[in-house]
């Protein structure tokens, strides 16, 4: 597997879905690593950080991957469809299944940016983000 090819892909399907056409500012996201799974053959890991500037959010997605964050800086309200919306600070966690649609991700603060740790778990060349309508 082409490790810059796969990170090519991750990055540009996250900016995607992180680019909010109104907002003059969009998240900032930095790959920082890509993994095959030993044992798991199908499977790989991708860790990268997201940095949201004041008053950024993302559209409605899904990952299709077990998705962990890890919030590094900042405030962030995550939610996902059917459960409750959290705010989160530095040193707490999130976690999203396979099977979630990711309907809120956004910097809690109009006035200060957030930074958040995402690791991936999803299957081998798969779209880290699925836009949902």
């Amino acid at each position: 597997m082409n490790y810059r090819s796969t990170t090519q892909k991750v990055l540009l399907g996250i900016l995607c879905i992180f680019a909010v056409p109104s907002m003059a500012e969009t998240p900032k996201v930095t790959p920082l690593m890509t993994r095959e799974l030993t044992g798991l053959p199908s499977k790989e890991a991708v860790m990268l950080t997201v940095e949201y500037p004041p008053g950024v959010s993302s559209s409605k997605h899904r990952h299709n991957a077990h998705t962990f964050v890890y919030v590094l800086e900042g405030s962030i309200i995550m939610q996902v469809e059917g459960g409750a919306a959290v705010t989160l600070g530095p040193g707490q966690t999130f976690y999203e299944s396979p099977d979630d649609v990711h309907t809120v991700s956004k910097n809690a603060s109009d006035s200060q940016p957030a930074k958040f740790l995402v690791f991936f778990v999803k299957n081998k060349d798969a779209p880290a983000l699925i836009p949902v309508k």
